[in-house]
């Protein structure tokens, strides 16, 4: 377990946390599963990690002046110009085990770049405007967190409209045992029709 006493060790923890609570929502589920469009927009569970992967590789190599070794995996920043939702999909010629296992290296990478340095660090986003590109390593792990995080929540309502699959991380649901759910949003139902 992570010093949370300590800032910098806190922040990693809480960013390899949303890291594996994302890859889990995939867990049993077959390559359609987490390929099937799940909103209006074509959000879909691989589509979520494979954007976060690269998310993190971005901002924890370029930003820092550092290089995925294998960055021919990764989505160039080119390919948005043609397609900007490039990294919310898998091709055809990616595999839902594929990403995972990318993820988990670039996740070792990011790791890396964390483990190196201070937080006071300097680096530079390319990506963003400029006069808005310095940054610092603590400010890449609060904004990557926050990014996981939300993709993470987005992970947790399609795999819930998927097949009921709900809870906060593996060994820990955070929801309460033997609920009578139907009850629970027939209640909540009721008290939103007197609005209506």
């Amino acid at each position: 377990m992570a010093d949370l006493s300590d800032a910098k060790a806190a922040l990693h923890h809480y960013l390899r946390e949303n890291r594996e609570d994302l890859i889990w929502k995939l867990d049993g589920l077959s390559e359609r599963e987490v390929r099937l469009p799940r909103t209006a927009t074509g959000n879909n569970l691989l589509g979520a990690v494979k954007h976060c992967l690269n998310v993190e590789a971005g901002y924890f190599g370029p930003t820092f002046g550092r290089e995925f070794p294998t960055p021919d995996e990764l989505v160039p920043l080119t390919a948005f110009d043609e397609d900007p939702q490039a990294d919310w999909y898998a091709r055809e010629d990616e595999t839902k085990d594929g990403l995972i296992d990318l993820y988990r290296r670039v996740g070792a990478f990011a790791d890396q770049t964390i483990d190196q340095l201070p937080l006071d660090a300097p680096g530079q986003v390319p990506w963003w405007r400029p006069g808005r590109q310095d940054v610092t390593l603590q400010r890449i792990i609060i904004h990557v967190t926050c990014d996981l995080a939300r993709h993470a929540g987005h992970a947790d309502i399609m795999r819930e409209q998927h097949d009921a699959a709900i809870g906060l991380r593996r060994n820990n649901s955070n929801i309460p045992d033997d609920y009578d759910w139907p009850a629970y949003v027939s209640k909540l139902t009721k008290l939103a029709d007197h609005f209506g």
